[in-house]
């Protein structure tokens, strides 16, 4: 099978060969996982599944000069000053990167059945090998791509630069989604490729504005992806505004623009919580105990509950995620309640006969409101009416989407560092969208690369400071791209 470049000139392969991995994952087969799958689904009582998502930016800090510093992984920059705050984890968190790759398959070993999901920014892919980290990814690449391993981990998709969906323009969102299938493709293969199903969006940010979050879902399926990780607390029954009465089932996210175009994509809940010490305590495996089968379109089903952290954060996940990881995988092997992963559990589901069009529907919080006094259709303008009526009458109401810390809008109080990456957003698609252009030039690469490089969701977070500081001057260096090599 074709193998991709990993880099050229230095830039990791993000672009260029949409067509060869369309016609790739246009050829996976319906059933990845469950021909693999060593849990007799018939007798399971309920299930339990966790993904890890790993991230760190890249920054102008390889230098004393923030103009001409190199553009460096935000772990190189704290192994190279572990004096400073909390850098002297960094050693930890390169463990926490590797240490997946060596928990599985030791437990398979073993004789156990682990799962895990594993989500990594294409940022923290590059900043380990630009490193010197190749052995790290290697390792990874065994549990990717080893027959025995790769049952058991299951990788989601994710924005390249760990871009927030509801305020990164949705062209430049769909160039995140396809740099970081190049980035997995190069490094893992195709056919690993072919395995990754499920999507996470960065921060758990769900579009919530009606054309927005059409656009989200339209990429994710135009992009091949057949699921998404949501927060249960940012999407909504359409019927009645609620949160998901039956958050441990699959749903069917439906979003509608304003001109009246619907796309879907099978949804699943992520439940509430502190994420890290619900993960690092396996927290989802004690509430799934507590569960029985529960009946979906006729079918007798086991539930799913799931749960998404921050792999490396925190000290709960750096020091007590390990041993409880291992102790959890022994204890449920074999059992009625099993560790799964999101696309084997759906396989399974599919499998009795049930489908897609089963599944409850949802659509993004506060839409509701929306669709009481908007008629789908009617255009972006009598939205946006719609929308300043709303948010005049009732001052909780608001369009910018969810996160998952649920009192942190990603557009208000940003304007400084958006309005820079928003005149960037632009001044990409007046230049290096231009017919003609070509994707795999290297020009264009490096213009991609800072582009995405400067939409990561570090660069809002934090609003101001240094961090701010960081997200302009890639802007900066953005623009200049353009402006002198296109």
């Amino acid at each position: 099978m074709t193998q991709l470049d990993l880099y050229r000139n230095n830039i990791p392969n993000i672009a260029g060969s949409e067509k060869l991995l369309a016609d790739s994952i246009a050829q996976r087969p319906d059933n990845v996982f469950l021909p693999h799958s060593d849990i007799d689904f018939q007798r399971v009582r309920s299930t339990c599944a966790i993904a890890l998502h790993m991230h760190q930016p890249l920054i102008p800090a390889g230098g004393d000069d923030l103009h001409s510093a190199q553009l460096i992984g935000n772990l190189q920059y704290m192994m190279e000053h572990q004096d400073i705050g909390d850098n002297h984890n960094a050693g930890t968190f390169l463990w926490c990167y590797r240490r997946m790759a060596e928990l599985i398959p030791q437990l398979v070993h073993e004789g156990k059945s682990p799962r895990v999901m594993l989500e990594y920014s294409g940022t923290l892919l590059h900043g380990l090998w630009q490193m010197g980290h190749q052995d790290v990814l290697d390792d990874l690449k065994r549990i990717t791509c080893d027959a025995q391993y790769f049952p058991k981990v299951e990788w989601l998709g994710a924005p390249w630069g760990h871009a927030v969906a509801p305020s990164t323009p949705v062209q430049d969102f769909r160039l995140h989604v396809q740099a970081w299938q190049h980035h997995f493709a190069a490094l893992f293969g195709l056919d690993a490729l072919q395995r990754v199903k499920g999507f996470s969006p960065s921060e758990m940010a769900l579009p919530n504005h009606p054309d927005v979050a059409y656009e989200f879902v339209k990429t994710l399926t135009d992009c091949g992806y057949q699921w998404v990780l949501v927060q249960e607390h940012t999407v909504e029954q359409p019927e009645n505004g609620r949160t998901p009465q039956q958050p441990h089932l699959p749903h069917r996210l439906v979003c509608t623009n304003s001109r009246g175009e619907s796309a879907e994509i099978i949804a699943i809940v992520k439940t509430q919580g502190s994420d890290t010490k619900l993960v690092a305590q396996m927290q989802p495996y004690y509430e799934a105990l507590g569960l029985k089968r529960m009946e979906l379109a006729g079918h007798s089903v086991p539930p799913i509950v799931t749960q998404i952290a921050d792999g490396e954060n925190g000290g709960v996940m750096m020091n007590e995620f390990p041993g409880k990881f291992q102790e959890v995988v022994q204890q449920c092997s074999g059992t009625e309640t099993p560790l799964v992963n999101a696309s084997e559990y759906l396989e399974y589901l599919f499998s009795t006969g049930i489908t897609a069009a089963d599944l409850p529907v949802i659509q993004p919080i506060m839409q509701k409101h929306i669709w009481d006094r908007f008629e789908a259709g009617s255009g972006p303008e009598k939205l946006e009416q719609t929308i300043a009526e709303l948010k005049k009458e009732n001052h909780q109401f608001h369009m910018e989407g969810g996160s998952w810390t649920n009192d942190l809008s990603w557009v208000k109080g940003y304007d400084d560092v958006l309005s820079e990456m928003e005149k960037t957003s632009s001044l990409f698609n007046e230049i290096a969208l231009q017919p003609g252009v070509a994707k795999d030039s290297p020009a264009f690469q490096n213009a991609l690369f800072h582009l995405l490089s400067s939409q990561t969701s570090c660069y809002r977070y934090w609003g101001q400071g240094q961090w701010t500081d960081y997200g302009r001057e890639i802007c900066r260096r953005t623009q200049e791209i353009l402006r002198n090599d296109f």
